[in-house]
């Protein structure tokens, strides 16, 4: 684009750091940053936010800060931005002090700022602050609940051990027929090794949306957990009964600012042949407890 003597605007700059944050490729961002900062949309509201959500994906939560700094426009989608960045990155403490800073410079929360609340609260192991903060969502901001976030109670209260109140939660939710509630409750019975509660979680996931490919896949992983091979045969002729397959999973590496794109089951990598056998061969020394390992191969 630059070659034919186009210049970028603000929707090409927003474009480029979404397509760097998808894929993580954190060099190439940064490039297209400096030249946003040549640029007259260095200040602009919506790029800032992109710009932080390309380095929170990427892993740069300290670059993402300085942005949101440089940021003179703010707004609750710059803040929830922030605050959601965070947690991605598993910075518990930096989600709620923002959170509060927020607060106290007048934006009032969204429900997208309150599930990265809630969210964090689960991961960081916060059971009653986020019970507090679930509470305080529509008695203190007017920000309603939706199935969203009763998952994310659930997930909060599993996480925590906590599975018989998560399933009693469940069961007095308004939103008990979401599949997102069933599916918290699952992942935390698969977790703490509750056979017969991830029977019956598995069991109301999958009646909600049965033609879902993804819950197939989500049941066959959680049977295969305890051992339960019989469900799991009966998942999978189920498949082949509605035609359904899974689609292919794959890994993206970057080598030398290149992206390396791996489908599972497919050989269409120029280098497959190479990369295999660097494999084979790096496996073989390791099974001989051989500490040199020549890694001289290089992708093209």
């Amino acid at each position: 684009m630059r070659l034919c003597g186009l210049v970028p605007d603000q929707y090409t700059f927003a474009s480029v750091f979404r397509a760097c944050s998808s894929l993580a490729i954190l060099e190439q961002g940064k490039q297209a940053h400096g030249l946003l900062i040549k640029s007259q949309f260095s200040k602009n509201i919506v790029i800032c936010t992109s710009l932080m959500d390309m380095y929170f994906k990427c892993s740069s939560s300290y670059e993402a800060s300085l942005v949101f700094d440089k940021c003179l426009e703010r707004n609750v989608v710059t803040w929830t931005a922030l605050i959601s960045g965070y947690g991605y990155n598993g910075r518990v403490v930096e989600v709620l002090a923002s959170f509060h800073q927020m607060i106290n410079e007048g934006f009032r929360p969204n429900q997208i700022t309150f599930l990265a609340v809630l969210s964090a609260c689960s991961h960081g192991g916060l059971v009653e602050e986020g019970r507090k903060y679930f509470s305080s969502m529509e008695r203190d901001y007017g920000v309603k609940p939706r199935g969203r976030h009763y998952a994310a109670i659930v997930d909060l209260l599993g996480r925590g051990g906590r599975l018989e109140e998560a399933y009693v939660f469940v069961q007095m939710s308004p939103f008990k027929k979401h599949p997102a509630v069933w599916g918290a409750l699952l992942g935390a019975c698969k977790m703490h090794g509750n056979v017969e509660m991830v029977k019956l979680a598995a069991k109301n996931f999958f009646e909600l949306e049965p033609e879902n490919t993804g819950k197939y896949i989500v049941l066959c992983n959680a049977y295969a957990t305890f051992g339960l091979w019989d469900n799991v045969a009966e998942i999978r002729n189920m498949m082949k009964g509605c035609g359904i397959k899974k689609e292919p999973g794959y890994s993206m590496v970057e080598v030398q600012m290149e992206a390396h794109f791996f489908f599972m089951g497919h050989n269409t990598h120029k280098q497959t042949k190479q990369i295999c056998g660097l494999i084979e061969d790096m496996t073989c020394i390791l099974k001989d407890n051989c500490d040199v390992l020549d890694l001289s191969i290089e992708l093209e």
